[in-house]
């Protein structure tokens, strides 16, 4: 099975400057995929991430293999998998412990906006205030963070039809 890395170019690097150089991965190279793609709803479908998964489970879930991750994770930006990937429920209840002390404090205040989407099922349409405005609401460390826990999870997957298509131009890419 290939790997993700496998794809990238190898080049001569002399880390310490010695004229000692080795061939080496070149792990500087980034390829990127259009935002006017991401936007396509032809060719994704939305997923929700659940529980303990991963990329790779993910990939073999949705595609029947798992060595689509990489894809998963270039196609939603995800640049680090430990930060921009939601975290399991024992460690994302953790992770608000130890952030805030205490997961119930407040985080900040805030109202809905009076103009434009004044309703949103991700809270979008909400502004952050002082908590001396008039009909302000306190949202708390934990419901802050589960906010941008909910934010991770909702995904765009490629559709199984075009990931041949995605592989080949990545590997063009990434190899040119």
């Amino acid at each position: 099975m290939a790997t993700y890395f496998e794809n990238f170019p190898k080049i001569y690097y002399d880390a310490a400057g010695k004229g000692n150089y080795k061939l080496v991965t070149n792990l500087l190279r980034r390829v990127q995929i259009k935002e006017g793609l991401k936007e396509t709803a032809a060719l994704f479908d939305l997923y929700d991430i659940q529980g303990e998964d991963t990329p790779e489970s993910v990939s073999e879930q949705f595609y029947g293999d798992q060595r689509y991750y990489w894809i998963i994770l270039l196609f939603n930006n995800v640049k680090d998998r430990f930060y921009d990937w939601p975290l399991p429920t024992a460690q994302f209840e953790s992770y608000v412990t130890d952030k805030y002390g205490s997961a119930d404090g407040i985080h900040h205040y805030e109202i809905a906006q009076s103009s434009g989407p004044t309703s949103s099922i991700d809270n979008s349409h909400m502004i952050e205030v002082n908590s001396t405005v008039s009909g302000a609401t306190s949202v708390s460390n934990y419901e802050y963070e589960l906010r941008r826990q909910n934010k991770k999870a909702r995904i765009r997957l490629i559709k199984p039809d075009f990931l041949e298509l995605i592989t080949q131009e990545f590997k063009t890419l990434i190899g040119g």
